[in-house]
């Protein structure tokens, strides 16, 4: 992929304007570099960035590294080696391909709480309204196989915060997190999903009902690669972003052994606030909740608790007019944006706890290609002479430089360096034998059974 070029002047991220489609491809890249370079890692990264302006220019002087103490020698040279190449550049082909959204650590939109977080992702996948990327949330996690009490717990508290303005994040498993995620969509605060997987993959395949409810009305975010498969290493993974996101965790059944357990101490972590609904004493899919009661975390009932116990923290979020009167003075005091529009959307049923499906039948199937999966249009910088190379590749078919040259009644080498210029802003793809076509990639066939 080669260095990534230097931006101009950098201010913080959240002053930026949007990146132009050139610049955040530059920055993606970037990101692709760091993360595929062996010995670098989220706590490197922050270092990095914390001691440079972007991504594309941590890349480009990276013979400062050592010297400013901020990746370790061997590291540092693995880099220098160019290492990274061959894997940042197929994650970078499958996601252009494919045509994914996605959120780099200097972009705007990118959310704040992430980036403190002590190792933040460098970039998100995303698919629906980034926009709730900045709203205020609370996570909301529990038991795949949950109780009838549980499960309507959840629906109860979720559709408290969501209708306060909150947004209601969780991992889009089964049980507590599909339930979390429902009442989050059927009110104005909208709801955002975490996935352990690339975000072009659905797992559980079950939960295809949801995904495309978020995706017309909510967020589904990955850090993950195109493709990337459910294992069991990637799921703590995924837990840092749901409580690096939230401003509380609410953990609503939780077994005494948990992955649920392992979200709330990364909230606790982060500096987040916990908290757990109290169960049934003889249930034992309610110890992990009683054990962190015990613990400290904050009991609740309803989510007007959890709404009392972060008011400070939502305080930030609230819309500040000159003057309220009416229905809006109303809103400013009770929560956050209650102003926030919502775009209407035919909701799934609910699952109940019988109907679950037992672990052997998850399975992960390919994500559909909603419209905001659509390839970006070309850059709008483009010469007279690249847009007329650009219409050449239509319908997914491949041409030999010299038909592209006869076709344009052009010399080889114009053709030649105008489609080299065109694959390095991602546009379209060498193919081997000296064949060019549009960057895309065709819909993998469904996965089979995970476990």
């Amino acid at each position: 992929m080669g260095h990534p070029q230097p931006p101009g002047s950098v201010a913080s991220p959240e002053s930026l304007p949007g990146p132009s489609p050139v610049d955040a491809d530059q920055e993606f890249k970037a990101c692709l570099a760091l993360r595929h370079s062996p010995g670098i890692g989220p706590k490197t990264w922050k270092r990095l960035f914390s001691a440079f302006p972007s991504a594309r220019e941590a890349c480009r002087r990276h013979a400062e590294w050592t010297q400013k103490r901020l990746v370790d020698t061997r590291a540092a040279e693995a880099y220098a080696r160019g290492r990274y190449r061959e894997a940042a550049r197929a994650e970078y082909d499958a996601a252009r391909g494919k045509g994914l959204r996605f959120v780099t650590f200097f972009d705007p939109c990118f959310p704040d709480p992430l980036r403190h977080i002590p190792d933040p992702p460098l970039l998100l996948y995303v698919v629906g309204d980034v926009s709730l990327l900045k709203s205020p949330a609370v996570a909301m996690v529990g038991a795949r196989q949950c109780s009838r009490y549980g499960f309507d717990a959840a629906m109860r508290l979720g559709r408290d915060l969501a209708r306060a303005g909150v947004a209601v994040v969780s991992g889009l498993a089964h049980g507590i997190d599909r339930q979390a995620h429902l009442a989050g969509l059927s009110e104005v605060g909208g709801s955002i999903a975490v996935l352990g997987t690339g975000i072009d993959l659905v797992y559980p395949d079950s939960n295809m009902d949801v995904w495309k409810a978020l995706a017309a009305a909510g967020l589904i975010v990955s850090e993950f690669p195109p493709g990337a498969h459910p294992c069991p290493g990637h799921f703590p993974v995924r837990n840092r972003i749901i409580s690096g996101l939230s401003l509380g965790v609410a953990v609503i059944e939780a077994a005494g052994r948990s992955g649920s357990l392992i979200t709330a101490r990364l909230a606790l972590e982060q500096g987040r606030e916990v908290f757990a609904l109290p169960g049934p004493v003889h249930l034992p899919t309610f110890e992990g909740c009683h054990k962190l009661i015990k613990e400290g975390a904050l009991l609740v009932q309803n989510g007007q608790d959890i709404l009392e116990a972060l008011a400070p923290r939502l305080a930030d979020y609230v819309r500040q007019p000159a003057r309220h009167t009416g229905a809006e003075a109303d809103a400013a005091v009770a929560g956050p944006d209650l102003l926030r529009e919502r775009p209407a959307v035919s909701l799934p049923p609910s699952l109940p706890p019988e109907r679950v499906p037992p672990p052997g039948a998850d399975a992960v199937a390919p994500a559909p290609p909603p419209a905001s999966l659509a390839p970006p249009p070309p850059p709008a910088d483009l010469t007279d002479l690249e847009r007329s190379v650009l219409g050449l590749f239509t319908d997914g078919k491949r041409l030999h430089m010299d038909a592209v040259a006869q076709e344009l009644g052009l010399a080889s080498h114009m053709v030649s360096r105008t489609l080299v210029g065109l694959e390095l802003k991602g546009l379209v793809r060498k193919w081997p034998g000296m064949y060019y076509g549009l960057e895309q990639m065709e819909t993998p066939p469904p996965c089979k059974n995970s476990r």
